[in-house]
């Protein structure tokens, strides 16, 4: 939300830090507006934000991104990234221009469908008694196994053998 933004940015000012912004999922938010922290006050000139095309245009596995940053940490990073890299495939180039001019139907066809598929299943896991957020955006989510006395282990593996359903495990987000 806009006031975590402006609590985050209000201790990376009082603290002079650098927030990174991972932006990946900007397009696929549901219920609120995006909000991008360089858009806060104050923290255009202390955000490094990078993106992609891979979440909004489904160009999973094209790995296209781009990054912006205050100048002299852009211009560190392109000093490393030059000498990396030698540039983006040029398919992928015109396949994300092609997205940016014409591709915002496609992107709000996919965002609805996403929606629907999101209410769904946090709707099911929350009836079968797995509690679950409602996720604002992105395509995952994240139900509590608690009420089943499994480790996250346990549950993916009986789940997948059981159901043939694969998930991955839930511990390797953190406790």
């Amino acid at each position: 939300s806009k006031e975590e933004l402006e609590s985050i940015a209000a201790f990376a000012e009082k603290h002079d830090l650098i927030v990174l912004a991972d932006e990946i999922y900007a397009e696929l938010t549901y219920d609120e507006p995006f909000m991008s922290m360089g858009a806060i006050r104050g923290m255009k000139e202390r955000t490094i934000l990078i993106s992609g095309f891979s979440k909004a245009f489904a160009m999973t596995g094209w790995r296209l991104g781009f990054t912006a940053a205050p100048p002299v940490i852009r211009d560190a990073m392109l000093k490393i990234h030059q000498h990396a890299m030698m540039c983006a495939p040029s398919m992928a180039q015109y396949a994300a221009l092609e997205g940016l001019k014409n591709g915002q139907e496609d992107v709000e066809r996919m965002k609805k469908s996403y929606r629907r598929r999101r209410n769904l299943i946090v709707e099911t896991l929350n009836e079968i008694g797995l509690g679950c957020h409602h996720p604002g955006g992105a395509f995952y989510a994240f139900p509590s196994i608690q009420s089943t006395g499994m480790s996250s282990e346990e549950f993916a593996e009986q789940l997948l053998i059981e159901e043939k359903v694969a998930v991955g495990p839930g511990n390797v987000f953190g406790p």
